[in-house]
């Protein structure tokens, strides 16, 4: 067994077997139907290729019940076809007897892609491995696999079926998107010389990131950005003026001031706040005023870093041995307000090791065409921010404990 305490596909043999794979192709849809984003998709072309000498069944969902792209797979079938250059065959069943005899009359190097997962209703409910073990979709397609691969980090947050339910009858692994995006975040929480850049609208989030990992030696410096720095500047004492402490209210992060000010007392020495942010104009929205700290409060909403702190946070970003990036610098949907996001984001590229932790700042990434100078964009954002707050995530710990991996 590796040393990782879960299998991989180096760990087994995979030729001419019949594998359950489970893959996240849930991507942003167009109302027609057209998937505007399949970079989920070529996450996991490594793993399917790897796959080349089995019969490979995926198991996938798109949305939810009740949301409007809450739809079949037929499409996510014809756009892997196309990326990974193989014939990937839709099947609209997920375990009944089309999908069985699809799955029999399957040969080497075949792929099927099954019906949206999620059209089951038992797989969206939180169980353990073995109540899910029991349901008619286990019971039923278990026994015509002979392993089962988990390359979906970004659903393994969530103790649903197919993610946890086939690892306690089949012997399971990780798929190769999987072992690297543990790899990877692992690193944020082993290596020396970490920075964290934590910014966005959810500072719940990064407060939960930083008490896992301030006290860390690994860790050097946090970079607060976005709303998450308001909110230490708050806590910190600074009057950033009744509209943004108003907007903090009405999200409801008040109570993250509190937290933020503990952590603060503890590891202010770590915590890195901006020293300058910009606003928007009053005459014109889209005009960026420059906000220095000293000068709070301010009738201005509070939308970017400033020039200053952009400047010096990309320093230290560059520097680093390894950067942890979470949540944009501010809104920077807005031309006069992307600064700080972009500047950091390039930062990133110049430092030996670089996480993006996926959601806005990811997409800010393919937008600027530097994806391939980052060293690893996760593809999950609420498993990200688990995996890095030290919570567990079911789909990782059913693997560690398939009771078919031997030591």
């Amino acid at each position: 067994m590796t040393s990782t305490s879960y299998l991989t596909l180096d760990d087994v043999s995979t030729t001419g077997k019949t594998l359950l794979v489970r893959v996240d192709l849930n991507s942003p849809m167009s109302p027609d139907g057209t998937i505007l984003d399949d970079s989920r998709f070529k996450s996991h072309l490594p793993t399917l290729n790897d796959l080349i000498d089995s019969k490979v069944v995926l198991l996938a969902h798109q949305s939810r019940p009740g949301k409007i792209d809450f739809t079949t797979m037929k499409a996510h079938a014809q756009r892997l076809e196309r990326l990974c250059r193989r014939t990937v065959t839709y099947v609209d069943d997920i375990f009944g007897s089309h999908a069985i005899d699809t799955i029999r009359s399957m040969e080497c190097g075949d792929i099927v892609l099954l019906e949206n997962v999620r059209f089951y209703s038992e797989e969206t409910l939180s169980r353990s491995p073995a109540e899910h073990a029991r349901t008619c979709m286990v019971k039923t397609l278990a026994p015509h696999a002979d392993m089962f691969v988990n390359d979906a980090f970004a659903v393994s947050h969530r103790s649903q079926l197919s993610v946890v339910g086939f690892t306690s009858v089949l012997q399971s692994v990780a798929g190769r998107l999987m072992e690297k995006e543990i790899k990877s975040l692992s690193r944020g929480l082993s290596k020396k010389g970490t920075v964290y850049v934590l910014g966005g609208i959810k500072a719940n989030d990064s407060i939960d990131v930083i008490e896992n990992v301030a006290a860390r030696d690994e860790v050097d410096a946090i970079l607060v950005t976005g709303l998450v720095a308001n909110v230490f500047l708050a806590a910190s004492g600074a009057d950033l003026g009744s509209k943004n402490l108003d907007f903090i209210n009405s999200i409801g992060c008040t109570t993250q001031i509190g937290r933020a000010r503990e952590l603060l007392t503890k590891y202010g020495d770590k915590i890195e706040m901006p020293t300058d942010l910009a606003g928007a104009s009053q005459d014109d929205h889209d005009k960026r005023v420059e906000i220095p700290v000293s000068e709070l409060p301010t009738d201005l909403s509070i939308n970017d870093i400033g020039i200053e702190t952009a400047v010096s946070f990309s320093e230290k970003i560059k520097n680093a041995e390894t950067v942890i990036m979470n949540g944009p610098a501010g809104i920077f949907e807005k031309d006069a307000f992307a600064l700080g996001t972009r500047e950091l984001i390039l930062a990133a590229t110049k430092s030996k090791f670089s996480i993006i932790g996926g959601g806005h700042i990811a997409a800010e990434a393919y937008t600027l065409g530097i994806e391939s100078k980052i060293s690893h964009i996760s593809t999950g954002g609420g498993a990200c921010i688990d995996f890095l707050s030290g919570r567990t995530l079911p789909g990782i710990e059913a693997l560690m404990h398939n009771p078919f991996v031997k030591d």
